[in-house]
């Protein structure tokens, strides 16, 4: 078990950069403030990977006196059913306000969650905003808080794949740039932030979030066993989910993705639980049946538990998603990540991780591990991250508004 890290340092003695919000005018204002003066948390979620790594904080900030939350979908992936489903799955309520940034181009997407969350934060006046991930609507509320003086707290802080030409590695850099307090998930991502000269008062080792939600669901996950779904036995089949736009946003690229899965298939069972997008890149080329003849087993999107379900008894995981690399280190399921680079360097380096690099063809050379799981004992990854990120945000801000002057 990983020890328990030093206490989280309290920002009274050294506030965030940017002044907080103040009463903004007209009367409305003035009766909310009136009525509940409690500091108000905003946590953002753009994915449905934001969900889970949220629902731990804002669980642990549910028996704070001082605090009152609000959750606010900006509405960037907007499969209503499949988020529902992800919401209770990870015990989070529904989200008190959606913003409808929706598809389009990244550039779009920023610029409607900016719009939008300008005037629903002017109008909640929170404490502090929350946010994870790097999703392009997040990284429109991020800009909509610091222009109006809220501060923001950002999860996954020091995250970096070394690729600008990545969408997300931009928002990291810049959502990093523009939060107040930064939230590293390991000890190696808080010295990157540190090179790039973020104040060390800012920064915090806390650990992962997505693996607290990973401990408080494995029993009810192992407990579904939704492998028997598919007809296969633990251990036996390797789990694939794709959904990165350099992964499945060129026909070219997606076809060859199709051909290695069809040959890793008659070897081996695969289950492919088809994310969105993939879904609808695959449909017009016509790639689903193929799929589908050479025996993967394919699936619609499914629920967080039921995904966890089926990677705590694969025998292997490929994947692109930065989640699931954390996930799978956590569990002791060995990983193949289709990327050249990954953000989550410790689950190369700690985990059970291995690069595939850029190649699709060297999937089909997947194999399922004979060996049992052995969960990765990776610094602060103890399933009491959300706690730590708690009790600093109370410090930070909950704490700091209550003795401010009028409150």
């Amino acid at each position: 078990m990983a020890p328990e890290p030093p206490p989280i340092p309290e920002l009274t003695a050294a506030p965030p950069r940017r002044p907080r919000l103040v009463v903004l005018s007209g009367e409305g204002g003035a009766q909310r403030a009136g009525a509940d003066s409690r500091a108000l948390v905003v946590h953002v979620i753009a994915t449905r990977s934001d969900a889970v790594k949220l629902a731990p904080v804002h669980a642990a900030l549910a028996g704070e006196p001082a605090v009152r939350q609000v959750i606010v979908h900006t509405g960037q992936h907007a499969d209503a059913a499949l988020t529902t489903q992800i919401f209770a799955d990870v015990g989070i309520p529904a989200p008190d306000h959606v913003l409808g940034a929706g598809g389009g181009t990244p550039g779009a997407q920023t610029a409607r969650a900016i719009d939008a969350a300008e005037e629903l934060i002017a109008e909640l006046r929170p404490a502090v905003v929350v946010v994870a991930g790097a999703a392009n609507s997040t990284l429109g509320v991020a800009i909509s808080a610091a222009r109006l003086g809220v501060p923001v707290a950002r999860l996954e802080a020091g995250l970096r794949e070394g690729d600008f030409s990545v969408t997300e590695e931009i928002n990291r850099v810049l959502l990093d740039t523009t939060a107040d307090t930064l939230f590293a998930p390991t000890a190696p991502a808080a010295a990157r932030l540190l090179s790039e000269g973020a104040d060390p008062a800012r920064v915090h080792v806390v650990g992962s979030t997505a693996v607290d939600a990973l401990r408080q669901a494995a029993r009810a996950a192992a407990e579904r066993a939704a492998w028997r779904r598919f007809g296969v036995k633990r251990g036996s089949y390797v789990l694939v989910t794709l959904h990165r736009p350099a992964n499945v946003d060129q026909d070219e690229r997606l076809a060859r993705i199709v051909e290695a899965l069809a040959a890793l298939a008659q070897d081996v069972p695969v289950i492919f639980p088809v994310h969105p997008r993939t879904r609808e890149r695959l449909r017009p080329m016509g790639d689903a049946h193929r799929l589908l003849q050479a025996g993967v087993l394919c699936a619609p999107p499914l629920g967080y538990v039921d995904f966890l379900s089926l990677q705590t008894a694969a025998g292997a995981v490929v994947t692109d998603s930065g989640t699931v690399q954390e996930e799978t280190s956590a569990l002791g399921v060995r990983c193949y990540t289709l990327r050249t680079a990954t953000e989550r360097e410790i689950t190369v380096s700690h985990g059970t991780n291995v690069l595939l690099g850029d190649d699709p063809r060297d999937i089909a050379d997947v194999q399922p591990s004979r060996a049992a799981p052995t969960p990765c004992a990776i610094p602060y990854w103890d399933g009491r991250t959300a706690a730590r990120v708690a009790r600093a945000l109370v410090a930070n801000y909950a704490l700091v508004r209550a003795s401010a002057p009028g409150h």
